[in-house]
This record gives C-alpha cells, sequence and structure tokens, in this order.
C-alpha cells in the first residue's frame, strides 16, 4: 500500500488549507502582543476580536463570554476548579462543603479534575455510570443531585465511542433546580466538554441550556494548543491561573494570537460546511460500521449505533488484543487508535468501555475508526480488507499460544 490512510480524526484533525493561509501572517508580520498599544499589538488585537465575534456567533452569545485558552483540557480545568473556588471564597460559619457530579466515561482531563478535588476534600463527588449503549440517563443526574450540588459536568460526544448526550434535557433539568433555589443561594452550575461535538451538532448554547462550554481548535482542523471556553455572563467562577489581566482578567499568560486566529477560521468554515460535511461523514460512517460487522468475524460495535456522532465506529473483536491490532494496521499504513490519544501510553484498558460494562479483555481487544472530510470510500474499503486479515491472523496466533500454555500445564 502506497499511501497513509487516516482514520484517527478524534485525536487531531489535520489544518486546513484555508486556516492555514489565515494564520500565516501573525507568525512574522503581523507579530504583535495583543495587549501592546501600539500599531503592531493593536493589529494582533483587532484579529482576535474577530475570531472572538467568529467563535461568540458559533456559539450564539456575546463576545464577551468567550475566553480563549490553551485547549479543551485547560479550559475543563478552569471550569471544574473555578466554580468550586468561587463557592469556597464564600465561606462562612454556615458553610457547607459542596457536592459535584460528573460522568464515569468522561475524558480524563475532567475526570481528574474531579478526582483532584476529592482527594484534597474540597468537594463530594458522584460519578454517574452511563447505560450499556453509552448513554447518560436524567433519571440518574435526578437522583444523584442534592441541595448543596453546585456543579454538574456532562460531556456532549464522547471521544471513544461516540455517543451523543441529552444535553438540552439536562439543560431544561438545571434550569428547573435553579429556579426551585433560594435567590441569593449558590446555583447549580450546568457545564459540558464539546470538544466532539463542534463540527456535527448544534452548539447554540443558549438551546443547550449550559453555564459552561470547552472546545479545542486541533478538533476541527484549526491548530493545537488553542482552544476556548463559554462562560455564561454572570455565571460564579473565578480564574485558577495567576499573571497579567488577559481574557477579561479570567485567563493570564500572552495570547497565542496565531493560533487565535486559526481557531475563529476553522470554527468560521464548520458553520459554514457543517450541513454539507455531516451528510458526507455519516453515509462513509455507515458504511464502515455495516462492512466491518459484515465482513469481519466476531466483530461487535460499541455505543448506540443510533445516538452516536456522524465520524465514529469503535469496535471489539474477540480474541484480538487491541495494541496488536493498532501496530499491525499501522505497519500496513493504516492509523487509527484504541482510544483517547491523551492516554494512549496506558496499558489499562479504557476507562469508557469499562464504564458501558465490557470485560477487560473485551476492552482490551478495541479499536477507535473515526473519519474525517477528507476520508475517501476507498480508504475504507481497504481498511476492512486489512482488518479482516488482521484480525484472523492475530486470533491464530492467540489460540496457537493458549494452547501451548495449556498443554504444558
Amino acid at each position: 500500500m502506497s499511501k497513509k490512510i487516516y482514520l484517527d480524526y478524534a485525536a487531531t484533525t489535520p489544518v486546513d488549507k484555508e486556516v492555514l493561509q489565515e494564520m500565516l501572517p501573525y507568525f512574522s508580520q503581523n507579530f504583535g502582543n495583543a495587549m501592546s498599544i501600539h500599531s503592531f499589538g493593536q493589529t494582533a488585537l483587532q484579529a482576535m476580536d474577530e475570531a472572538r465575534k467568529n467563535v461568540a456567533d458559533f456559539f450564539g452569545c456575546s463576545p464577551a463570554e468567550i475566553i480563549f485558552t490553551s485547549g479543551a483540557t485547560e479550559s475543563n480545568n478552569l471550569s471544574v476548579k473555578g466554580v468550586l473556588k468561587s463557592y469556597c471564597a464564600q465561606k462562612n460559619r454556615d458553610f457547607i462543603k459542596p457536592h459535584i457530579i460528573t460522568s464515569l466515561f468522561e475524558h480524563h482531563c475532567v475526570l481528574d479534575s474531579f478526582r483532584a478535588v476529592e482527594r484534597e476534600g474540597l468537594a463530594e463527588v458522584t460519578y454517574i455510570r452511563p447505560d450499556r449503549n453509552g448513554l447518560i440517563k436524567i433519571s440518574d443526574i435526578e437522583k444523584a443531585l442534592r441541595a448543596n450540588t453546585i456543579l454538574l459536568s456532562i460531556m456532549y460526544v464522547n471521544n471513544e465511542i461516540g455517543t451523543v448526550q441529552p444535553i438540552e434535557k439536562i439543560g431544561k433539568l438545571v434550569k428547573k433546580i435553579n429556579a426551585a433555589r433560594e435567590e441569593n443561594s449558590f446555583p447549580l452550575v450546568f457545564h459540558t466538554d464539546a470538544t466532539q461535538a463542534i463540527n456535527y451538532f448544534d452548539c447554540n448554547v443558549s438551546k443547550l441550556g449550559v453555564d459552561l462550554l470547552s472546545m479545542s481548535a486541533h478538533k476541527i482542523y484549526g491548530p493545537k494548543g488553542v482552544g476556548a471556553l463559554y462562560i455564561r455572563k454572570g455565571t460564579p467562577i473565578k480564574k485558577i491561573q495567576e499573571g497579567g489581566d488577559q481574557e477579561y482578567k479570567m485567563r493570564a499568560g500572552t495570547h497565542n494570537v496565531t493560533g487565535i486566529v486559526g481557531l475563529g477560521k476553522a470554527i468560521e468554515l464548520v458553520k459554514k460546511n457543517k450541513e454539507k460535511d455531516s451528510k458526507k461523514i455519516t453515509a462513509l460512517r455507515d458504511y464502515l460500521i455495516e462492512k466491518v460487522l459484515k465482513e469481519v468475524p466476531k466483530a461487535k460495535l460499541n455505543g448506540s449505533k443510533i445516538k452516536r456522532s456522524p465520524n465514529n465506529a469503535n469496535f471489539s473483536f474477540d480474541s484480538v488484543e487491541g495494541e496488536g491490532l493498532l501496530l499491525s494496521l499501522d505497519i500496513n499504513q493504516i492509523a487509527c487508535s484504541t482510544g483517547s490519544a491523551c492516554s494512549s501510553g496506558a496499558l489499562s484498558p479504557s476507562h469508557v468501555l469499562l464504564s458501558i460494562g465490557l470485560r477487560p479483555e473485551e476492552a482490551h481487544g478495541s479499536l477507535r475508526l473515526t473519519i474525517g472530510k477528507f476520508t475517501t470510500k476507498a480508504e475504507i474499503n481497504m481498511v476492512v480488507k486489512k482488518l479482516k486479515e488482521i484480525t484472523e491472523r492475530l486470533r491464530k496466533i492467540s489460540g496457537t499460544v493458549l494452547k501451548e500454555y495449556y498443554s504444558k500445564k
């Protein structure tokens, strides 16, 4: 095979040519610091303001409600720790330790943020388990809520199995809870990690009913190292990073102007092409799922087939070890993953797959194939062909090893 095939778009995407062209002048020609008052700085500030407006238009909010960050990991950390910091700043003699809620299959940066504040004794945490299809039930959230619950964080689209959560319905529940609380009490703040949702789903923050929403540029054909956090006006949150007064005094640090310009252009292109790209990618995903389940023996789809992101197909292959499968595909110049790119160095099975009830051996035999706007049908055909060959070979090896093992006992 001469051409490399990339089916790991959930990990990262290539920078779109239009995005790169927009960014290029800000590497050298327009290199000013956006906080400087001279013309170089003002040129940078103007470009950044335009990018902020593009992001705000996409989310249906005010530009003043958009904070630029280094990516979704920082946005998620700021959301969880910033809300908690705001609550703790109001300590008095009647102070009650806060309660916060998330799901068991969030991205590691959300889960680890919750676990960190739990370890430090700053909050009590409830972790909601998704069902077998990878979906969070509203009733489980209702059962978990307490009078002192101050934060709920549920991801919009899961990064490993692509299942889509009922964010709008959860938003309505949160609104109902807050309406019943006393006027001056701390509200229930609703955060969603929408990193995997931007390309395909409605992200109008008013419609969703979210107070905080995180995203990264490199998932939408923009540059790495830049992202954004939507903060609804009036949301109780404090900065967690000390330094300058950038980003409405919410996020200290010199602006990544080049990256912010790229993010602004990338999200503008998503808004322009979303319907067309989603239709094409959904058709390719359905073709991929059908072909794998039909042609590769003992293949199983993980997660809901219906409430699923257009780009995601996650499979488990019985009697096949995932890392061996991944490396064999890579030798054949096919790039994919066994789960989140952020934890690809870990030997433990996917926490996402375990949370929906898969056994460790099933989770170890998983493969995430995610497609994008540059994927072709011919590439999918080649991937399925190689997948069939490789799983057959690996099963023979596995069977031989087990046979030898038991013959010696």
